[in-house]
């Protein structure tokens, strides 16, 4: 019983160590984000001496912040949700249709996912420039090309877990390929669907190489406007750190009213 007690006791202490370490970033940004220039380069660790709003005031002017947040948010939405649409409907097609052909592509998918971007970079936007296609639709486009493979390869691994016996008495009921996909299969897919969701949202809203490379400053996202205040000559930290406490908070309100949909799905992914 000492045993299992100190053992409990070690995971606890554990586990207080890995929560400081995760909540020291979140209190770094936000107790910085009320103090002066000055103030953060006279002590970053400790409480403001001299409180502040003002930071978030002009950090609000600065990134533009209502049309980068729509710019972020539709961004995000319709990737997430071409990405979805596409995938699992590739995923059932190779899933059903047992070939040699299907294989083929399915691992030509799984290789994709081991290209580096950073190679494919300078041809990608040079391709796209030249199509004219540099913008909010373009940079869409992309991210369901580089988003598909990873979101395609659990599909299928979870249309495994599905019997075809639904397809087939979906069949008998009158029920055609898109019916069947629709009314039948794809709800079944909800807990692999908000995985596929969920590790894209975290990469297509903190991401900044490929918006920088394809989005102008009118269609720019969260991310790039928060690179502008980085100069090269000086670096405004009080103004950056109020800007990133204000884009958080779409995110917690976000997860706020999906959270139930979120658990439920991670929950039921994980009871399978």
């Amino acid at each position: 019983m000492k045993k299992k007690q100190r053992d409990l006791f070690l995971v606890e202490i554990l586990g207080l160590f890995l929560a400081l370490v995760w909540i020291a970033p979140f209190y770094l940004m936000i107790v910085n984000a009320f103090k002066t220039k000055r103030g953060i380069f006279e002590g970053v660790l400790g409480w403001p001496e001299e409180v502040t709003t003002e930071n978030f005031v002009d950090a609000f002017i600065e990134l533009e912040f209502l049309q980068s947040l729509f710019n972020s948010v539709l961004i995000t939405t319709v990737s997430i949700g071409i990405i979805v649409l596409f995938a699992s409907m590739a995923g059932y097609a190779l899933a059903r249709n047992k070939s040699k052909l299907s294989n083929v592509i399915l691992l030509i998918f799984v290789a994709a996912m081991l290209i580096p971007f950073q190679s494919v970079m300078i041809p990608l936007v040079s391709l796209f420039g030249m199509a004219e296609m540099l913008n909010r639709a373009g940079l869409i486009f992309m991210y369901l090309g580089f988003g598909c493979s990873l979101a395609i390869f659990l599909y299928h691994g979870a249309m495994t877990g599905i019997s075809r016996s639904l397809d087939e008495a979906a069949i008998i009921d009158g029920a055609n390929r898109f019916q069947l996909f629709w009314y039948v299969i794809f709800p079944l897919l909800k807990p692999i669907s908000v995985t596929v969701g969920i590790l894209n949202v975290i990469w297509i809203w903190n991401d900044f190489l490929l918006p920088s490379l394809v989005l102008g400053e009118s269609s720019a996202t969260i991310p790039l406007k928060m690179f502008f205040f980085f100069g090269q000559y000086t670096k405004q930290w009080h103004l950056a750190l109020a800007g990133l406490t204000i884009a958080i908070i779409p995110v917690i309100i976000g997860y706020f009213f999906a959270q139930k949909q979120i658990i439920n799905g991670v929950s039921e992914g994980a009871v399978k």
